[in-house]
């Protein structure tokens, strides 16, 4: 009974190292693969039992990678950094071209209007002294220097633009059904 034990035992560690072996792969002249746990010139390991030792080329592709990770991240952000301050710069052109447009429309109607006029709180209409008319003119021509750079050139003789009159359209005819209209 000892003797069967002993045996059996000695079988079972004889297949774990059997399993636990390196396994090899190479292919001969015709083109078929082989597998083995030899050796064979030109062949290559496909499964090992050995454990990769955390040695220099292990800990250097870990560096290797976490160095390209880091990079990166950091590409990245200098890319969402960049088309931040791009937008913002857009952003901020198109407020200054709306701001220019104001104010040049302000200057332009108060130098052609004979007075000028705030609205207070109720709707009614403040006129201006001529200073403080001329006072009022000159900020917004400093306005309009600042937004647009360059301040439109005024030609006493040029017409001056008026709104377009907006001409009614016509009020269709309701439609009626003729047989509901008529009476009996």
């Amino acid at each position: 009974m000892l003797r069967r034990l002993l045996v059996s035992a000695l079988i079972l560690a004889g297949a774990f190292t059997m399993a636990r072996a390196d396994v090899y792969r190479w292919v001969d002249d015709r083109g078929q693969p082989h597998y083995s746990d030899q050796w064979m010139p030109g062949s290559e390991v496909i499964k090992t039992s050995k454990a990769h030792p955390a040695g220099a080329d292990g800990a250097a592709r870990t560096a290797d990678q976490r160095s390209l990770t880091a990079s990166n991240n950091r590409v990245a952000a200098k890319l969402g950094d960049e088309d931040n301050a791009r937008a913002v710069q857009q952003d901020v052109a198109s407020r200054h071209a709306v701001l220019c447009k104001q104010s040049r429309d302000n200057y332009m109607k108060a130098i052609t209007s004979r007075r000028v006029y705030k609205e207070g709180t109720d709707g009614a209409r403040d006129y201006l002294s001529d200073a403080d008319a001329d006072a009022y003119r000159e900020q917004l021509r400093k306005q309009v220097q600042e937004y647009c750079g360059s301040v439109p050139q005024f030609d006493p003789n040029a017409p001056i633009a008026q709104p377009q009159p907006v001409e009614p359209k016509p009020i269709p005819e309701p439609k009626v059904n003729p047989a509901a209209a008529t009476s009996r």
